[in-house]
């Protein structure tokens, strides 16, 4: 499987264009299955528009929550600790991976059809299933939406819809169905949850002005990890993801470079915007105090955001902490030449946050 099969025509055919039709000839066949999946999603979210598209369009969304970070920082553990207030939702992976019609066809995925997905990630062992929280970036890509996701289909063509990460070089047109996307695809998810969502995708790290507007009123937490430790993961993440649901086979040339260079435009982009956000509407959180304490932590992220009792989600937290206190962390051997090149790349950020 991969997840461009959840793309509706539109978007199918808008990433095949992208990454100019050079899909690998050993993943040719996927052409023929992505063609006729597509055309069946694009079928069902006309049918989900007739059926459900004013409730779409008259669901509240009350103030996100946004996690922000760069990838592998521990933005997935903070999705988790989060959601486990129940007065917490987000969008879950079958929302997110077929984005189309989730409204007319969750609860059968749901029920049927689990052993689709691995029951682990493979770059982190974190647990997978359809009804756990992830990214909303996946859905956005799906639904047709300016990504730089799009590039995880065709990693030897360099970055696609590069633009998408701040979305301030999109054209006007584009940039408006960005928002569009967004709030139609969060308000589906509210149609059936109408609890404050917690949001995570790393590229919404480069976008707060964009989100501000949507949102005037949003929350936003960053979290930074060691950079030695992010950029061997990182670089983990993309090769799996890009061996595992690349519609070409990759070679991985230039990987390295373009960790080092996003991380800083993160970075870059992150000091720049933050400052628009209210103190009060915003945190940063450290990873590793976070998985040393990490209902103290929510606990001060809790009082600084304002998100309500912090007793009330306490008991479902330290039941999550006590159910993952065995998962293994993967751990990363750096030598001392590539210390070197991390503290060249990334010197200046490794100093600010005391990394070094």
């Amino acid at each position: 499987m991969r997840i461009w099969f959840g793309c509706d025509l539109f978007a199918w055919l808008r990433l095949l264009w992208l990454g100019r039709f050079r899909v690998g000839w050993r993943q040719a066949r996927l052409l023929g299955t992505g063609t006729v999946l597509a055309a069946g999603h694009t079928f069902l979210r006309y049918a989900q528009e007739g059926l459900h598209g004013r409730r779409i369009r008259e669901a509240d969304l009350q103030p996100p929550v946004f996690i922000l970070g760069h990838w592998r920082s521990g933005t997935t553990l903070l999705h988790e600790l989060l959601v486990q207030d129940p007065r917490h939702g987000y969008p879950n992976t079958y929302q997110c991976f077929d984005p189309c019609h989730f409204l007319l066809t969750e609860r059968l995925i749901r029920r049927y059809f689990n052993w689709l997905l691995p029951s682990r990630r493979m770059m982190d062992n974190m647990p997978v299933g359809w009804g756990r929280p992830q990214e909303d970036e996946f859905a956005l890509a799906l639904l047709g939406a300016p990504s730089p996701y799009l590039g995880i289909a065709f990693p030897n063509e360099g970055p696609l819809d590069a633009e998408a990460l701040d979305l301030d070089g999109l054209p006007p047109g584009l940039r408006a169905k960005w928002k569009r996307t967004l709030l139609w695809f969060l308000r589906a998810v509210a149609v059936r949850d109408r609890r404050r969502l917690v949001l995570k995708s790393p590229p919404h790290t480069c976008r707060i002005p964009t989100l501000l507007e949507l949102f005037p009123d949003a929350r936003f937490v960053h979290i930074v990890r060691d950079p030695y430790a992010v950029f061997a993961s990182t670089v983990n993440l993309w090769k799996t993801l890009n061996r595992m649901q690349a519609l070409q086979t990759p070679h991985d040339r230039g990987l390295r470079e373009r960790v080092f260079e996003t991380f800083n435009h993160f970075h870059r982009r992150l000091d720049a915007t933050r400052e628009l956000v209210a103190a009060d509407r915003f945190h940063e959180v450290r990873y590793e105090e976070l998985t040393k304490d990490p209902v103290g932590e929510l606990r001060r992220l809790y009082d600084r955001l304002d998100l309500g009792d912090f007793e009330t989600a306490r008991p479902h937290l330290d039941r999550y902490v006590a159910e993952t206190a065995r998962y293994e962390r993967n751990k990363w051997q750096l030598s001392d030449a590539e210390r070197a090149e991390i503290d060249r790349h990334w010197g200046e950020v490794i100093r600010k946050y005391g990394y070094g």
